[in-house]
């Protein structure tokens, strides 16, 4: 069974169940020790359903208290009983001569990229907004097609943004897609969300080629080439009863009875996938779960595989591993997945007798993706500490590269947190650690980090702004090098040519309160001495590219910035020695803020809610309107 147990379905499926200088201090290479939270994991896999469903009882039963899983859990939609088939595959016709020069998605390693709202690959513009797919010819600069998905599909609008991939005549739509409360035989309507990708031919009027729909949330998904890895987080499906009389023992009890007496399936996720009028179901097989030594049995992740060449989606040829994340890193060679857990086991575990009240980890799991088709779950380690988002990882020579902070920073006035760099380097099926250097920021936390090469870059800001540059190419030897203190902070960090660095944040007084948004331009050449050269500032403004990177854009070419402020996007030009403005872009009266902005040729598209904007970016000035009609 390498897939799991799957045949064609018959009918309609129903529902499915995301400086201190004298403070810094540098660490040797470390030796594993099984007693130390911080030790890297040794990888399971399971030789059948039997002992999968004995350790996750055990795990699941070792977590569980009166109230389920604690804060957060909810039960899992379910699929009901799945016992499938296979897919073909064909290549469809590229489109013939050049493409216009265009700008892509803002992405954190070339070579991987990041599903968003809007892709183009300079021929055309393709954005999805609510549940519709849209079209443009940036060169005519109309609306070409245009796809309602809930309609074509009869269900209802996904919760939250849909994002795409796009590989030649095919886009990927991922969404939070809502279940509809359809209800398959024998069982009872469940409504709620699912992940749901829907596949889109683009060679003519866009049409709907095949479906993908699994249990749990959708984490989030990285393309190579034309393969694209979706990563999804599950539940069990357990339902807890609720006794409001019954004490925290009896609950407990009761809560261990349920994951006593239930099967195997609860935890194996459940898929379902279409093409055309074909309907399939299946669950992952025990066969492609594997996990770590110390794991709570609350949660699964699964890395699906899709060729976006193809006519069909198929089932995604899944693996799972019984770990939690909300982080994912991808190289064009590695995928990462990084989640926190507290520092300690599962009762009985060698770690339990390090536990710290309040300590966190971070768990980071690696599967090689150099080659199409299923992934290989390869190692996992652990760092001390929280990431800030997926910028905090990077893959250089070999080795990972892992910035978090260890501690609270908003705990108290005399925080006692501080931030460090670990390098990890693979030990067989562990990352083990080669080195790190600690106590950078002591009582604040990483705002930012930008990996460049064997160059790192760290902001973290309590009242102040320290900008740490480290150096890192001796991996048993991380250094930090040079430290600036500017007021206020930058959110995201973005390389420009000739040794330069923009910062995008909030300025900040000395008692840390933020006073709007400032664009900074360092000089970076020299690591010992990093310098301001410029600052912009536009005070009570906020920009989006704090928390959605994808937001940025820089043509290096001409240096020219876009990025979102408030509902408008400001257009700057950035030298290597100033920042100056070009102006302002709105879709004034839309009750719609600008979400993008990409060029195509020497065309400057913005995109919102509302519709499209071209604009030429050296003025500002608007050249056409197309909206959402």
């Amino acid at each position: 069974m390498t897939r799991g147990a799957h045949i064609a379905a018959v009918g309609t499926l129903a529902a499915l169940t995301l400086l201190g200088g004298s403070a810094l201090r540098t660490a040797a290479p470390d030796r594993p020790d099984l007693s130390d939270p911080a030790t890297p994991p040794l990888l399971v896999s399971y030789q059948s359903c039997a002992d999968a469903l004995a350790g996750l009882r055990a795990a699941a039963s070792s977590s569980v208290g009166a109230y389920g899983f604690g804060e957060g859990w909810r039960t899992g939609l379910d699929l009901g009983a799945v016992p499938g088939d296979a897919s073909s595959a064909r290549m469809p016709a590229q489109p013939a001569g050049a493409a216009p020069e265009h700008s892509t998605t803002n992405v954190h390693e070339p070579g991987a990229d990041e599903p968003d709202l809007v892709k183009t690959d300079g021929r055309r513009i393709v954005t999805v907004t609510g549940d519709t797919l849209r079209v443009v010819d940036p060169a005519s600069r109309r609306e070409t097609g245009r796809l309602d998905l809930a309609r074509e599909l009869s269900e209802p609008t996904p919760a939250g943004l849909s994002t795409l991939l796009l590989h030649g005549d095919r886009a990927l739509v991922l969404s939070q897609a809502g279940t509809g409360g359809r209800k398959p035989a024998g069982r009872s309507a469940a409504v709620g969300h699912v992940p749901r990708l829907v596949l889109v031919d683009l060679a003519g009027p866009p049409r709907v080629l095949g479906t993908y729909r699994m249990d749990g949330s959708l984490v989030d998904a990285r393309q190579t080439g034309s393969t694209a890895r979706v990563v999804l987080r599950t539940r069990p499906r357990l339902v807890f009863p609720h006794d409001e009389r019954g004490t925290v023992g009896t609950r407990t009890a009761a809560n261990r009875a349920v994951i006593a007496r239930a099967g195997v399936e609860a935890w194996l996720p459940a898929y379902e996938w279409t093409a055309g009028s074909q309907r399939h179901v299946g669950r992952v097989g025990c066969d492609r779960l594997s996990r770590p030594p110390v794991w709570s049995g609350t949660s699964m992740l699964t890395v699906l595989s899709f060729d976006l060449a193809a006519d069909r989606l198929g089932d995604g040829d899944p693996v799972s591993v019984a770990a939690d994340a909300t982080t994912v890193y991808g190289t064009g060679s590695s995928l990462y997945l990084a989640g926190e857990r507290p520092a300690t086991g599962r009762p009985g575990s060698p770690r339990g007798d390090r536990w710290r009240p309040g300590a966190q980890v971070t768990e980071i799991h690696r599967f090689d993706t150099g080659s199409s088709g299923r992934p290989r779950y390869v190692a996992a380690g652990t760092v001390p500490g929280t990431l800030v988002n997926q910028y905090a990882l990077s893959e250089w020579q070999g080795h990972l590269r892992v910035a978090t902070t260890i501690g609270d920073a908003w705990a108290s006035p005399r925080s006692t947190s501080r931030s460090a760099v670990y390098v990890l380097r693979p030990d067989g099926r562990r990352l083990v650690r080669a080195g790190h250097v600690d106590g950078l920021g002591p009582g604040e936390r990483i705002y930012s980090v930008r990996f460049l090469g064997g160059s790192a870059y760290v902001v973290t800001f309590r009242q102040t702004d320290p900008l740490y540059a480290l150096d890192l190419t001796v991996p048993t030897a991380p250094r930090v090098t040079g430290e600036l203190k500017i007021t206020g902070y930058s959110a995201y960090l973005h390389p420009l040519p000739d040794g330069r660095l923009l910062g995008v944040g909030q300025e900040a007084d000395r008692q840390g309160r933020t006073r709007g948004l400032q664009v900074s331009l360092f000089d970076v050449r020299d690591p010992a001495r990093p310098l301001r050269l410029d600052q912009w500032h536009l005070p009570r403004t906020y920009s989006a590219l704090e928390y959605d990177t994808h937001a940025f854009l820089h043509h290096p070419e001409t240096g020219l910035v876009a990025l979102p402020v408030d509902d408008d996007v400001r257009l700057l030009r950035v030298s290597g020695t100033d920042i100056g403005e070009v102006g302002t872009v709105s879709h004034t009266g839309r009750a719609a803020p600008v979400l993008r902005s990409l060029l195509v040729g020497d065309v400057l598209w913005t995109v919102s809610e509302a519709g499209l904007r071209a604009t030429d970016p050296s003025t500002a000035r608007s050249l056409d309107w197309l909206p959402v009609t």
